[in-house]
């Protein structure tokens, strides 16, 4: 088999948390490729199949990104297939998840191009302290965390202006609890709950990634959690191969997911190596199973 794990030309350095699942399928005897997802010179038909996992540059063109899946799909395997990507980059797939039953941030959608009163939604919704993010981005990017006074609303006002002049928005309370408690994570790996990581910002921030000087620790939830994070994934439909449900903690101490990553997430091998080790052992059974399903098709 021949394997490529997509990722992008400016990776950093530091990030190694794939390595273990990298020596997975080494020593399954897998051929492996790191071409970036946006490598024009890369032959993507020469492959058994494809991962997507450190595709971390896709928000600033995201539909570029949507077509190249579609392309690559087409070609090959793709995981996860091209149809979740274009569903999952854009986080109105919210809208979808709540529809599910699942405890969501209440969200007030902003479309792009038109003119919104930063100051009457807050008050209509009676929020001390706000967010706002666009529905395509990645790592915290274009998010901004106000509070809801005469200088807050001024520069959320401002920050509104310029996301709805390149795509919709989100408006949403603030949930404190991340500064303290953080993001909690659940991992799912073909179809089923991996592991749960729990990912603490810098004192004072908000922001959970790597990029930040964030850190990550493993992490347990209750069975009313884990059924919360199974619903969301369910949501999706088919399982997918590999993704991971966010939660934040609300105001009276209940869990309300904050995304969905079914395209490039973390999947923090480091905090739970076996889960490498099933991440390979699905993918080459998937692979054997859509190459059963190709032979038996061309045989009828």
């Amino acid at each position: 088999m021949r394997i490529a794990l997509a990722t992008c030309r400016s990776l950093p350095d530091w990030e190694v948390d794939d390595a273990p699942f990298e020596a997975a399928l080494a020593d399954r005897g897998i051929e492996i490729f790191k071409p970036a997802w946006d490598d024009a010179g890369f032959d993507w038909s020469n492959l058994t199949a494809c991962l997507i996992r450190t595709t971390w540059d896709y928000a600033a063109r995201r539909d570029e990104f949507v077509a190249w899946a579609g392309r690559v799909g087409a070609a090959t395997t793709l995981f996860n297939p091209p149809h979740v990507v274009r569903w999952n980059t854009d986080k109105r797939y919210l809208r979808d998840i709540e529809r599910a039953g699942v405890p969501t941030i209440p969200t007030i959608w902003l479309e792009r191009d038109r003119r919104y009163d930063v100051g009457a939604l807050i008050a209509e919704n009676g929020w001390n302290r706000a967010f706002i993010k666009p529905v395509v981005g990645a790592s915290a990017s274009g998010t901004l965390r106000f509070e809801c006074d005469s200088a807050g609303i001024a520069t959320s006002q401002a920050h509104l202006d310029s996301i709805l002049s390149r795509c919709d928005a989100m408006l949403q309370p603030y949930y404190s609890s991340v500064e303290s408690e953080g993001e909690t994570s659940v991992v799912f790996i073909d179809g089923a709950i991996s592991h749960c990581v729990r990912k603490v910002p810098v004192p004072g921030d908000y922001r959970v990634q790597d990029d930040f000087g964030a850190h990550d620790e493993p992490a347990s939830l209750g069975s009313n959690d884990l059924k919360a994070a199974q619903l969301a994934m369910s949501a999706v439909g088919e399982p997918p191969l590999y993704g991971r449900v966010d939660f934040l903690r609300d105001a009276e101490g209940g869990l309300r997911m904050n995304e969905l990553e079914l395209v490039e997430p973390s999947l923090f091998f480091r905090h739970a190596p076996a889960a490498a080790e099933k991440l390979a052992a699905g993918l080459i059974r998937r692979v054997m199973d859509a190459q059963r399903i190709t032979r038996a098709a061309e045989s009828t």
